[in-house]
């Protein structure tokens, strides 16, 4: 109808209205925490460029495990800082490593938290990169079955859920095939599918530790341009086996949600990494934005764009305001 009948303005006139017709909303229950594990005990080290992010030792993380639950966050990504490197990432599939501690800990804390564990070499080996390397490459097809060996041990240690972040042409079906032939059939996969080579990890990387010490991770992490070829990833982990896909980063990949929500009907996750964490709480202390509206706005932004999960930095802080 035209105007006056049609006012647009109608519908938005008081907060009770606003909320009566919107169309998004963000739940605790949709949301993932993630954690940073580290060795020693009553460790809480800030990340210096993630101010309110935490290195926490098993106990500390098991109190901000127990923290969540009560909150009524879905659940916690839990990546780990071991105490030695090596070659070839042997804390990350060690039935007594950091993780696997973490886990079994935590487990005898908490009953409904889902915890979820980020699979990957990079925070375990010597050199920071995602796989093997020889001659200054990462081995695609060995280092298959060290990630599948992780993704076991983790779920032995009592992990509901692995997240294989690695970026290895084959991994999905890998860790699939191992799952199930110990019997973990009813484990779910979360695969970080379509994952880019993205300026936005480094803060992660100082939290986590896991900074390449030669070159980078563009031959197996995704090229910022392309489009088409995270759909690609993401249906070749479909068909491998994955039960939910991610997007990652997420803010500056919303057409790669949105256009993932169109075409596929698996769960989608969205991860709001490090660096778009870091951002904000930057330009907040710089008086420079409204923080508790940006975090709103942003985390909204992801869920409207087509995500299903939201993994977040400010999962508990949100799960509690909300």
């Amino acid at each position: 109808m035209p105007f006056p009948l049609n006012r647009m303005r109608r519908l938005r006139r008081t907060q009770t209205l606003r909320n009566l017709v919107r169309e998004t909303r963000l739940s605790p229950e949709s949301m993932i925490y993630p954690i940073f594990v580290c060795p020693g005990e009553k460790v809480r080290n800030e990340v210096s460029s993630m101010p309110g992010q935490y290195n926490l030792s098993v106990d500390n993380a098991v109190q901000v495990a127990r923290e969540a639950e009560k909150a009524g966050v879905a659940g916690i990504l839990l990546f780990g800082l071991p105490p030695q490197k090596d070659e070839v990432g042997s804390d990350a599939y060690d039935e007594n490593g950091i993780i696997q501690q973490a886990l079994r800990a935590i487990r005898e804390n908490v009953r409904d938290l889902l915890l979820i564990t980020d699979v990957c070499m990079c925070e375990y080996t010597s050199h920071g990169h995602c796989g093997i390397i020889k001659h200054n490459d990462v081995q695609n097809d060995p280092t298959l079955k060290l990630l599948a060996d992780s993704a076991v041990s983790h779920v032995r240690a009592g992990a509901d859920m692995v997240a294989p972040s690695d970026m290895m042409d084959g991994r999905v079906a890998a860790i699939r095939q191992a799952l199930d032939s110990e019997g973990f059939t009813n484990t779910p996969i979360m695969a970080y599918s379509a994952k880019y080579a993205s300026g936005f990890y480094g803060p992660f990387r100082e939290a986590a530790g896991a900074t390449p010490k030669f070159g980078d991770r563009r031959s197996y992490q995704m090229d910022p341009p392309n489009a088409r070829e995270a759909l690609r990833e993401i249906a070749l982990d479909i068909e491998e086996g994955a039960d939910i896909v991610m997007v990652k980063p997420a803010m500056p990949y919303l057409d790669i949600i949105a256009r993932a929500r169109e075409q596929f009907d698996l769960p989608i996750a969205a991860y709001q990494v490090s660096g778009e964490y870091a951002m904000i709480e930057a330009a907040a202390r710089a008086g420079w934005i409204e923080r508790e509206r940006i975090i709103l706005e942003t985390t909204t932004a992801i869920k409207r764009a087509g995500a299903d999960i939201l993994i977040t930095y400010y999962a508990l802080e949100l799960a509690k305001t909300l």
